[in-house]
């Protein structure tokens, strides 16, 4: 067996808040912990942070190890190291389940996600184990990266001169029907425990591929959000033992019946029990000859078909959407089976991704922010209704998704998707400029119902940034998938959209290329008047839209935008630069009738001549927001580039804070104590409106990033990794979960934003318009991952007279005509060539000047 990558490695005190999503893209997920614990059972279509079912003998799911070596006594072990020392208290003990059961004494943690291998070491234990987890997740195949399974092998190593029997257990209850959100009293403690469970059923199947145990309900209504199906089956073919459920006993004495059966011989003898929530069991017994190592496989699968729309209004039933991860399975035996017969190809697919992340020369904090964020989109955040479209709340709250709609101003900053799921990203922007999202007049929704209506409510709100941001993302999703058919097909509806800026009472009224409206925005409140945010959402829509007109033939459309665009340009220039950085200039408004409909969405100033919640003065960390992704783009400079360079260094002056200890913060606090990181906003000219925009003291990661996407665009890359190195400093285990960066919730879309990080170190830009590759040059050789949408792998450059080129494609098929290194290193080839996964493309360009 390959051994697998490791970017990070986790121990001591440092364990205690690991939580790794495992889950496919649209499945929910569970969570695996740093100590081996398995929690957060986020399955049921909805978010259920804490949630971690509890069935027979209250047992919570586990995996356990008994081993006898030769002429000595068996061993009996939970597969988890030492439960963290914040956990030892409560008010009977330890409130947390199996806390009792014997553990290994110690353990190492070490992820390259989506892969997590968990180290377990005891002295008394006469075998090393090392648990591998994972879920699939294949750049450039949504559908492979969204199965429902946890994918679990234990390793066992003999390290000793003597044979040692062995033999691996796992239990699962049977919580169909029970999502951690219906509650119920007991009054004995006075204390709430979930509820829901009814019916439970377990039965054994087998075929060619797994067997194992088929959990199901026969009491829980069908169509119920909490009806469905789960699995737990071993590859194994001989050795195997089960319990369809424990013995019937009372207090927690069904555990200590399990315990003391499996610990005896390592088999699990039957057991019947009519209870509403079995716990199901497997146990596979191995032999393990001196000094060999021999693995046991398991696949945990699940399958609740009957997703919710966004709404939960009290006293009404949201309608049911579904989900697209049950439309290719019966149930989740079926799923696990097909998990189980192609086990081998996902694991070798999804390490060869994890490896290309981990052996390369980027900045290892770099490394990790852009793969450890990539669990976000296989959390509750994200889903894929049957059709196939995919869509995403901001966050996730402990219960419930955070802000619905697949907010466009939110998902602006994020660069993951497009990059590694590139029809996923298509499926957003075809909702967006459609009927479901957009009205006639160009007016779009930032937030889109479900289900989808095929008209735009009345009551909706249309978001500035968000509405100028889908531009600059239709313009990434053509020039990533060069299919320009695509993009006519949307260009009417996408035309509208920017003419929406222009209508009376809107954003840009007087069609100066300047937004002086009221724009509502990703602060949650109303801007009144010309500031560098929106700005350069707006500058970066107006190229965006130049380029795709043109390319459609649209001309008198595309001079218009690039007349805006040098007109806009000049004022914000001249205007809203101080000397040091861009700052927002206040214009309310007489009253809301000189104020388009749906432009404001009630959170932000109540009084437009008076309004509260504005920038003002202040330094913004993302000023610049637009311009990252018109980089991105290779759309040139939104405003001159030596203001812009000011600009952030003001706001590393200004807003970065070594220390928070003094720090006033009146809002939510994502930094405390002696940690680093970026201010939303600062007001170092004083002059600080009486009621800033509310988030002006946060700190938050996504804004993070894009400050640092910025910083390296213009040239200061030690100044961004410090702030990224900073971010990660903070997500380290000991005080916040590495795979869960958050904001307005947890898992938010906006961290994804660190995956620009890669393109912006490396100088990547593909075109498939016209097939063009590039990359920056490097001052000595660099081995780089990159990735272009349906098409991804590794590059090696190497310097000299005559740089030299090797391209592998891991995935995918890229056509390349045009190649660049740096400024001048450039080759042409006669014709397009469609370069074929599986190979490394050598080319050699010319020396550079």
């Amino acid at each position: 067996m390959t051994p697998w990558p490791v970017l990070k490695e986790y121990t001591g005190e440092h364990l205690a808040k690991i939580a790794l999503p495992v889950g496919g893209i649209g499945t929910g997920t569970v969570s695996f912990c740093g100590f081996g614990a398995w929690r957060h059972w986020e399955v049921v279509n909805r978010p259920a942070k804490g949630y971690t079912p509890v069935g027979q003998g209250r047992a919570a799911p586990f995996f356990a190890v008994h081993a006898r070596q030769a002429g000595e006594k068996p061993v009996t072990r939970l597969l988890e190291g030492p439960l963290p020392i914040g956990e030892w208290e409560g008010e009977e003990g330890s409130p947390i389940p199996n806390a009792g059961l014997p553990r290994f004494r110690d353990c190492t943690f070490r992820a390259a996600y989506p892969l997590a291998e968990l180290a377990l070491r005891d002295p008394d234990m006469p075998v090393r184990a090392t648990m591998q987890v994972f879920n699939p997740l294949i750049p450039g195949d949504s559908d492979r990266s969204g199965l429902p399974v946890a994918l679990v092998r234990v390793n066992l190593h003999n390290p000793s001169a003597k044979r040692v029997q062995a033999a691996v257990a796992a239990a699962l209850p049977n919580f169909i029907g029970e999502d951690g959100f219906e509650l119920q009293l007991d009054e004995f403690r006075g204390r709430l425990f979930p509820q829901g469970a009814q019916g439970g059923v377990n039965t054994w199947r087998k075929n060619g591929a797994v067997r194992g145990l088929a959990l199901q309900s026969q009491g829980v209504d069908p169509a119920a959000e909490t009806w469905g199906s789960l699995a737990l089956a071993t590859t194994a073919r001989s050795g195997v033992t089960q319990r369809t459920a424990w013995a019937d006993y009372g207090w927690s004495d069904a555990l200590l019946d399990f315990w003391d059966d499996f610990s005896t011989d390592g088999k699990l003898d039957p057991r019947s029990a009519k209870v509403d929530m079995p716990t199901a069991s497997l146990a596979v017994s191995i032999t393990l000859p001196p000094r060999a190592t021999r693995s046991v496989e398991f696949v945990v699968a699940w399958h609740f078909p009957n997703r919710r729309a966004w709404g939960r209004e009290p006293g009404k039933t949201p309608a049911t959407i579904g989900n697209f991860y049950t439309t290719p399975f019966v149930d989740a035996w079926a799923a696990a089976t097909h998990a189980a017969k192609h086990w081998q190809q996902l694991e070798r697919d999804t390490v060869a991704f994890a490896r290309s992340m981990v052996e390369n020369d980027l900045p290892a904090e770099v490394r990790e922010a852009a793969l450890f964020n990539l669990s976000t989109l296989r959390s509750q955040t994200c889903f894929r209704t049957p059709d196939g479209r995919f869509f995403g709340w901001e966050g996730s709250f402990n219960r419930t998704g955070s802000c619905h709609g697949s907010c466009t101003h939110v998902w602006n900053y994020e660069h993951a998707t497009a990059h590694l799921f590139p029809d996923l990203a298509r499926s957003m922007r075809e909702i967006e400029f459609s009927a479901h999202a957009m009205r006639d007049d160009g007016f779009m929704t930032f937030r889109v119902p479900l289900p989808l209506r095929d008209t735009v409510a009345e009551s909706t709100t249309a978001a500035a940034d968000g509405q100028m941001g889908c531009l600059l993302k239709l313009h990434r999703e053509w020039r990533l998938s060069g299919t320009t058919a695509w993009l006519r097909k949307l260009w009417p509806r996408a035309r509208q959209a920017l003419e929406f800026a222009w209508v009376p009472g809107g954003w840009d009224a007087d069609q100066d290329g300047v937004m002086e409206g009221c724009q509502h925005n990703t602060m949650d409140v109303e801007y009144f008047g010309p500031n560098p945010q929106m700005a350069t959402w707006y500058l970066g829509a107006l190229r965006a839209a130049e380029e795709m007109a043109t390319a459609l033939g649209d001309t008198d459309f595309a001079a218009k935008c690039r007349d805006l665009f040098t007109r806009g340009r000049a004022w914000v220039d001249a205007h809203l630069f101080n000397g040091d950085y861009y700052e927002h200039h206040i214009r309310p408004a007489k009253s809301w009738d000189e104020i388009r409909s749906g432009l404001a969405v009630g959170m932000g100033a109540k009084d437009p001549a008076t309004p509260d919640f504005q920038l003002g003065a202040g330094c913004l960390i993302d000023q610049l927001a637009g311009q990252v992704n018109a980089h991105l783009e290779n759309l040139g400079d939104l405003l001159d580039a030596k203001q812009e360079k000011s600009a952030l260094r003001a706001v590393l002056k200004h807003n970065r804070r070594r220390d928070f200890n003094a720090h006033f913060n009146h809002m939510r606090s994502y930094v405390l104590g002696d940690e680093s990181a970026v201010l939303m906003a600062s007001y170092p000219r004083g002059q600080r409106p009486e009621r800033p925009f509310p988030y002006y003291t946060e700190v938050m990661t996504g804004f993070e990033y894009c400050l640092a996407l910025s910083l390296i665009q213009a040239g200061a890359t030690r100044e961004a990794l410090g702030v990224v190195r900073d971010i990660r400093n903070r997500y380290d285990g000991r005080k916040r979960n590495p795979f869960d960066e958050a904001e307005c919730g947890h898992h938010y879309a906006r961290a994804m934003a660190s995956w620009g990080l890669i393109p912006a170190l490396t100088g990547f830009h593909y075109s498939a318009v016209n097939a063009s590759l590039a990359f920056a040059l490097p001052r000595q050789r660099k081995t780089w991952p990159w990735a272009a949408g349906a098409a991804g792998g590794t590059v090696t450059i190497i310097p000299g007279k005559k740089t030299r080129l090797q391209l592998t494609v891991a995935y995918g098929r890229l056509a390349v005509q045009r190649i660049s290194i740096g400024q001048s290193g450039q080759i042409t080839l006669p014709r397009r060539k469609t370069l074929a996964a599986g190979k490394t493309h050598v080319f050699t360009l010319p020396a550079s000047t």
